[in-house]
C-alpha cells in the first residue's frame, strides 16, 4: 500500500498557534519537533504506519474515556474485513502495555492496570481548562483519560517513535483536538518555561542519571503555584536513601536510583517544590503489573526472587510505589 509520505495521523490544532511567542520558545520547539518527527518515518516503523493508514477510517459510534477502561466504538461499526484490518493493528502494538482498552468490541488488557494508578490520582487533581504535560505518556492511556476532564491541552512528552503510531492508532478515531503527542523527552521542559499548570511524572525519574536536575526543569516549566504529580518506583525504608543497583535491577537495564519516600520527598524540595503531599506509598503488586495475553511478556512475578518475593531476583528489596503532590514555589 502506498501511504503519503507525510502521513502522520490526525493533528489536532498546534498548540503553538494559539500561544503568544512570550509563553513558550517557538523556534526551538519547532526545530526540535522537526528533528524528531524524522524518526517516524524509520524503516522499522513502516507497519505501524501502515496499519494505522489502512484504519484512519474507522467511525466510532461512542466513546468512553470515564471508566477503567478507554473505550472507543463497538464491535458493530466495523465489518468483517475492517474487524481484519483492526485485528492486524492492534497486534501490530504487541506487547501492550498501558491499559486497558476495548477498541471496536476487542478487550485489550495491558500488562499494567494503568486504571489504578489513574484512580489513585484523579481525585487529588482538578484539570478543566488547564494546560497539562504528560511525561512519558506511552500509548496515550492516561491523556485519554484526562480528556474527559475538559483541559485546555494535554501534551503527551513521549521519545519512542513506535508509541506515537500507537497513540494515533487511537487518536485518528477519537479525534481529540487539546491531545497533542511531541516526540521529546522529559530534559525538553525547560522549552516550556512556565507554561503547565500540571505535570504528571509518571513512572520515569527513577530511569534517569539525573533526577533532580529533570525535577528542576519540571519546576521551571510549570506556572506559579503549578502541580507536580510524581509516581517514582522506589524501596522501602525511614533513611532519606536511594539504591543505585549495579547493574540490573528487576532484571532491567537502565534503573539508576531507587529512592525511599522520604528521600523522594527531598529530592522535589531540593529542585524548589513546596507544599508535598503523599497521595499512595506501597509494595508493587504482581496484580497490578503482570503477563496477560495482549503482553505475553516477562513481568514483575518473573523479576522477582521466586522464593521470597520482598526481593528482586538480584537480591535488592522489591518495588514499591510513591505517589507525591507538589506544588513551584
Amino acid at each position: 500500500m502506498q501511504i503519503p509520505p507525510a502521513y502522520r495521523g490526525y493533528q489536532a490544532p498546534d498548540y503553538l498557534e494559539q500561544c503568544s511567542q512570550n509563553a513558550l520558545h517557538h523556534e526551538a520547539i519547532r526545530h526540535l519537533r522537526t528533528q524528531r518527527n524524522a524518526l517516524l518515518d524509520a524503516p522499522n516503523l513502516a507497519h505501524s504506519r501502515t496499519v494505522a493508514y489502512q484504519t484512519r477510517h474507522f467511525s466510532p459510534s461512542c466513546l468512553q474515556l470515564d471508566q477503567d477502561s478507554v473505550s472507543i466504538g463497538q464491535s458493530t461499526d466495523l465489518s468483517e474485513s475492517q474487524h481484519l484490518l483492526l485485528a492486524q493493528a492492534l497486534d501490530t502494538f504487541r506487547p501492550w502495555k498501558k491499559g486497558p482498552f476495548t477498541l471496536f468490541g476487542t478487550t485489550i488488557d495491558a500488562e499494567w492496570r494503568s486504571d489504578w494508578k489513574w484512580s489513585r490520582i484523579a481525585p487529588h487533581v482538578s484539570l478543566q481548562n488547564k494546560r497539562i504535560a504528560d511525561i512519558g505518556c506511552h500509548n496515550g492511556y492516561f491523556m485519554f483519560r484526562m480528556a474527559q476532564h475538559d483541559p485546555a491541552c494535554v501534551i503527551g512528552f513521549e521519545p519512542y517513535a513506535k508509541h506515537y503510531w500507537a497513540f494515533q492508532l487511537l487518536q485518528q478515531w477519537t479525534r481529540l483536538d487539546n491531545l497533542h503527542f511531541e516526540l521529546f523527552g522529559v530534559e525538553h521542559t525547560d522549552l516550556f518555561t512556565g507554561f503547565f499548570d500540571t505535570i504528571f511524572c509518571l513512572g520515569i525519574l527513577y530511569h534517569h542519571t539525573d533526577p533532580i536536575g529533570l525535577l528542576r526543569k519540571m519546576h521551571q516549566a510549570l506556572t506559579p503555584q503549578g502541580e507536580i504529580i510524581v509516581d517514582c518506583q522506589g524501596i522501602p525504608g525511614d533513611d532519606p536513601v536511594a539504591l543505585m543497583p549495579r547493574q540490573r535491577y528487576a532484571k532491567a537495564r537502565g534503573i539508576w536510583f531507587l529512592p525511599t519516600q522520604s528521600c523522594l520527598e527531598n529530592w522535589l524540595l531540593r529542585a524548589g517544590f513546596t507544599d508535598l503531599r503523599c497521595l499512595f506509598a506501597a509494595p508493587l503488586s504482581t496484580q497490578e503489573q503482570r503477563r496477560t495475553p495482549w503482553a505475553d511478556i516477562d513481568s514483575l512475578a518473573d523479576f522477582l526472587d521466586p522464593h521470597d518475593p520482598s526481593l528482586t531476583a538480584e537480591g535488592y528489596p522489591a518495588p514499591w510505589r510513591f505517589y507525591l503532590h507538589a506544588r513551584r514555589s
